[in-house]
């Protein structure tokens, strides 16, 4: 049996993406390798939104042609959204490579990687056709599951290349994402996470039949027996309304974690990334999220060093993450991407004063995190058990319905939901144990 590995940059959209590519391949008769080296076909599923994992990807690359020289039936495939972005200059820029595909071409992997994981050269780039959704999958956990409920992006933002490479936005009707939902809780999911570029603007593309919004569709996952866990992500700010806010209050099984992007907290920098809020609307959404649930985590991606941003406007963003006080961040420095607007604005910042306040907010991120999941010590938290700790093998590793991380000595096993008593914290992690333990 020929075997396959695949390797994941970027997103959670991607993580589904390849879930969706492993199980095309098993559906062809490969077996999954433990690693590229013993594979016999290498699958790199792209991310291109900033540059580093561009930079990623050529050293990936580079160590693939040096294999494929010693063994030439080695099959190396490109795909997502790099791909996607790059086309046929892939191919010129690497020759070796014997397939490229967009997002939007998954269901046609199997014309390239045929019965065996033998490759017809060359690619299919930005098709859109439809949802990878009755695909075969090859999910991680069994308990655990994405469900795409859109793809594509309709919003305009300055930096971004997601519209170009995953097309504009297209919702799943409702009824297909809620068998879906059904079909994996038969299945023993537990937890699912919805998944769109901007999933809480789904459904107004539908027709007007089926055509509702997305707080409904929260709902009717809800309805679903079995699931204990709802997330969702990424939603937009500006698509944040009151029936998506009073569905995450009042179902059960969504969780008490809203991921916020703010990006800047300069009302002047967010009308130049072309965010259609400004600092005041964030920050009203932000204390209506959490007056409407009681104990909610607010995560949220910022950016340092857009074009003409000044010290004046990184200030502002520093007041802004003090006083909404986020239980996590992603923060990035500000990548031009070819294609974007942004990318040919004036007045680039340069990559000093990038580094210098990337590190002033991750300081100032950091100890509030810490502060945050300090306030965790002494309760009881509900645990989903994903599996024995990276770094203590003696304890188990789960997420709390607020999406921290709990490290935890205990006697459950991947897929339990338990009760743990926190007794310690960091910034991004807490540790406990099972109650019981503590008594003895």
């Amino acid at each position: 049996m020929r075997r396959y590995h695949v390797t994941t940059f970027g997103c959670q959209m991607n993580a589904h993406d390849s879930e969706r590519i492993k199980g095309m391949l098993e559906s062809l008769g490969l077996g999954e390798a433990v690693s590229p080296d013993t594979a016999d076909v290498v699958v790199f599923n792209t991310c291109t939104i900033r540059e580093k994992p561009d930079t990623r990807l050529a050293a990936y690359l580079g160590n693939a042609a040096a294999r494929k020289r010693e063994r030439p039936d080695l099959v190396i495939a490109v795909g997502g959204c790099y791909a996607e972005a790059q086309r046929e200059r892939i191919f010129e820029q690497y020759p070796f490579v014997d397939v490229a595909f967009g997002p939007g071409s998954i269901p046609h992997l199997g014309d390239w990687i045929g019965a065996g994981g033998y490759a017809v050269p060359r690619g299919k780039f930005g098709t859109h056709e439809h949802f990878a959704a009755d695909l075969p999958t090859h999910r991680e956990r069994r308990f655990q599951a994405w469900v795409q409920v859109s793809m594509g992006c309709n919003s305009k933002c300055a930096y971004c290349i997601v519209p170009a490479v995953r097309g504009r936005e297209q919702s799943r009707r409702p009824g297909d994402v809620v068998a879906e939902v059904s079909a994996l809780a038969r299945d023993g999911v537990r937890e699912i996470t919805l998944l769109g570029q901007n999933v809480n603007s789904w459904g107004r593309d539908l027709a007007p039949e089926i055509r509702t919004e997305f707080g409904e569709l929260l709902r009717a996952c809800d309805a679903v027996e079995g699931v204990e866990r709802i997330r969702f992500t990424s939603p937009h700010p500006k698509d944040f309304r009151d029936p998506v806010i009073a569905a995450v209050a009042e179902c059960d099984a969504v969780c008490e974690h809203v991921h916020l992007p703010l990006q800047s907290g300069s009302s002047r920098i967010l009308k130049s990334m072309r965010r259609t809020y400004d600092r005041e609307r964030y920050l009203r959404l932000a204390d209506k999220l959490r007056a409407a649930i009681p104990d909610l985590a607010l995560g949220t991606d910022l950016i340092v060093g857009f074009p003409d941003e000044t010290e004046e406007d990184f200030q502002q963003t520093l007041e802004v993450v003090e006083e909404v006080r986020y239980d996590s961040a992603f923060t990035f420095i500000f990548s031009p991407r070819a294609g974007t607007e942004a990318a040919a604005m004036p007045d680039q910042v340069p990559d000093e004063v990038k580094h210098q306040r990337l590190e002033r907010l991750v300081d100032v991120v950091q100890r509030i995190a810490a502060e945050r999941n300090a306030e965790r010590v002494g309760r009881l938290e509900e645990v989903l058990v994903e599996g024995p700790s990276r770094t203590d093998t003696t304890l188990l590793r789960g997420r709390t319905r607020r999406n921290t991380t709990v490290n935890f000595a205990g006697s459950g096993k991947a897929g339990d939901l338990v009760e743990v008593l926190i007794e310690g914290s960091t910034s991004t992690t807490l540790r406990g144990r099972e109650p019981a333990l503590v008594a003895a």
